[in-house]
């Protein structure tokens, strides 16, 4: 019987360890979770969260070490460019709330699970209540007519 490959389950291959810089891991994550995000296929997607998990066990204990010497150059510019900004709309990050207290309604998570998922929804929150509330218009300065 002939293996069927679906999109994405190249990334199931994808052979990264300890050693593998910093930056192919974060492209690896990107990947895995952007192809997360689109597959239709459930054990695909557990598949993908599966090396998500772990390459991002692998970058966690590495965030504080310095750039290795043959990557410098990458991150050395004249002018820095424009930070990404997280900025869901108001809509998607209520969703995202929503689907994190109801995954730690559950209260089967490993404590420290539940407290950096806590932690995520804490942030998110103040995020997304800091939106609401904030000013979202200029008053217009007085014409001289």
């Amino acid at each position: 019987m002939a293996t069927i490959l679906t999109p994405g389950s190249h990334l199931l291959s994808v052979p990264f360890s300890a050693a593998t810089d910093f930056t192919e891991l974060a492209t690896y994550c990107e990947h895995f979770a952007q192809t997360m995000l689109e597959s239709d296929d459930p054990a695909l997607k557990m598949a993908l969260l599966a090396r998500l998990n772990a390459a991002l066990a692998l970058l966690r204990p590495t965030l504080d070490d310095p750039i290795p010497p043959h990557l410098l150059e990458q991150f050395v510019v004249d002018v820095l460019p424009d930070a990404p900004v997280f900025e869901p709309g108001p809509e998607l990050l209520c969703d995202y709330c929503l689907a994190l207290t109801q995954v730690l309604t559950l209260q089967g998570l490993p404590p420290e699970t539940g407290k950096s998922l806590a932690g995520l929804l804490a942030e998110l929150v103040w995020h997304f209540a800091g939106n609401l509330k904030a000013p979202r218009w200029e008053t217009l300065p007085a014409c001289g007519l």
